[in-house]
């Protein structure tokens, strides 16, 4: 285990967490709020809001899988001293961090099921820009509109079109994250 992998938690773990579990509820119940998310400072390539997500919301029962550039020894010691969670494949993958291209194709990570369609894998997907413009957002917790540059709204529209099934998306950039759950509609540009 690299020494970097002791370094960079929460400072104060209950109310760091608190903070961000708050900040990452608020983006999912408002798809295309973008919030800061600090506390958690993770080995790179991952960005802060990414790693202070993974510390967040990782455990031990929680497959995680990390794709591209961010499936690195450091992150994956960083991860495992940290939250504990297992890796896997994507096919097991609770929750899997990357950029878009890494993390394709979509139809590798489990969708849920009629029975339990919370078990979806949620995709933690690192942009080199998070803007509240392009993509037209609609549905649950949006007033009127949205709107959120997504990396490939065709693919977030078919995504949508499965539920109650289907995945469930944060975008991270820095320490600013935003989330599109699978129950938004996404209309492109």
């Amino acid at each position: 285990m690299h020494a970097t992998a002791l370094t960079g938690g929460f400072a104060e773990a209950p109310q760091d967490a608190a903070r961000a579990f708050r900040a990452v509820m608020n983006v999912m119940a408002r798809p295309g709020l973008i919030e800061m998310l600090t506390g958690a400072e993770p080995p790179a390539p991952m960005s802060l809001a990414a790693g202070t997500l993974a510390l967040t919301l990782l455990d031990g029962n929680t497959p995680v899988h990390l794709a591209g550039a961010l499936d690195c020894p450091d992150l994956r010691d960083w991860i495992t001293f940290h939250t504990g969670a297992p890796f896997a494949g994507r096919e097991h993958a609770a929750y899997a961090f990357g950029e878009w291209d890494d993390l394709l194709p979509l139809n590798g990570y489990p969708i849920g099921n009629p029975e339990y369609p919370d078990r979806g894998t949620t995709l933690v997907v690192e942009m080199p820009a998070l803007e509240t413009t392009g993509a037209t957002l609609r549905g649950p917790g949006i007033k009127d509109t949205a709107a959120l540059n997504l990396p490939d709204p065709a693919a977030l529209q078919a995504n949508a079109m499965q539920f109650p099934l289907g995945l469930d998306f944060f975008f991270t950039c820095g320490d600013r994250i935003a989330a599109l759950p699978r129950s938004t509609k996404v209309e492109a540009a």
